[in-house]
């Protein structure tokens, strides 16, 4: 698994760790009177939000991800659901280097 795959699961994962906090957490505080999940899916979130943005720096500066791709990952990162519009373009950019390796 390369870098851009890792980065590709990594929002992914960010993604939905984000919509659980936002969509279930949260409603669960504030409806239920249940806060110890926002607890544990916050803390999680957070852990992974950090972890795409160290990726996603080393993935820049190693892998020469385009400057506007990166950009645009770090700003969807902040969105919900923007993570999974990305999906598309890095799996163009994982697609076009595996064909770029198959050539040389």
């Amino acid at each position: 698994m390369n870098k851009l795959d890792l980065l590709r699961y990594s929002a992914l994962t960010e993604g939905l760790s984000w919509l659980a906090l936002l969509f279930i957490a949260m409603p669960l505080k504030y409806y239920a009177a249940e806060p110890i999940y926002v607890k544990f899916v916050g803390m999680t979130h957070g852990i992974l939000f950090i972890a795409l943005f160290a990726l996603l720096l080393q993935t820049f500066f190693e892998e020469r991800l385009p400057q506007k791709e990166a950009v645009k990952i770090f700003i969807a990162s902040f969105i919900p659901f923007g993570t999974f519009f990305t999906d598309k373009s890095l799996r163009e950019l994982i697609a076009e280097e595996k064909s770029v390796k198959v050539k040389s």
